[in-house]
């Protein structure tokens, strides 16, 4: 009787197993760098636009009645949020001040950028929910 060379049934589902439960590990790893990296565009769209704010209050005295005006001359283009779909929420106050937030979804990883943001209220936010978890700011 010859021995046969080979694997047996038990050892490559043994093996299957292994290479799915890392496989499953590196998914929730690379899931929860994803969400950090949106999180960190927003922020860095949040002051991009507030530079391009600035400027434009510089070159005009006041701040623009919609984020539109910004472009081209201020920004090339305007950022949406990393979900592709939103704008940034954006209103002038009723004191000349301004404030700007990411969407009401707002930031998905808790603590960081939520704790040193600004929680305004004013009346120009009125139909705009600045409370975490979102992203605001002002001048």
């Amino acid at each position: 009787m010859r021995k046969q060379k080979g694997f047996t049934l038990i050892e490559l589902l043994v093996v299957i197993a292994i290479i799915g439960i890392l496989a499953t590990i590196v998914m929730v790893s690379l899931n929860t760098a994803r969400s950090k990296a949106r999180d960190a565009r927003r922020v860095s769209d949040i002051r991009q636009l507030q530079l391009a704010l600035q400027m434009y209050y510089d070159s005009v005295g006041s701040y623009p009645a919609a984020l539109t005006s910004l472009a081209p001359t201020y920004v090339a283009a305007m950022p949406l949020d990393p979900d592709g779909t939103s704008a940034y929420q954006y209103c002038v106050g009723t004191s000349g001040t301004y404030h700007l937030a990411t969407r009401v979804a707002g930031l998905e990883n808790g603590g960081g950028p939520l704790a040193s943001d600004s929680d305004v209220t004013d009346t120009c936010t009125s139909h705009i929910d600045y409370t975490d978890p979102v992203y605001d700011a002002t001048p």
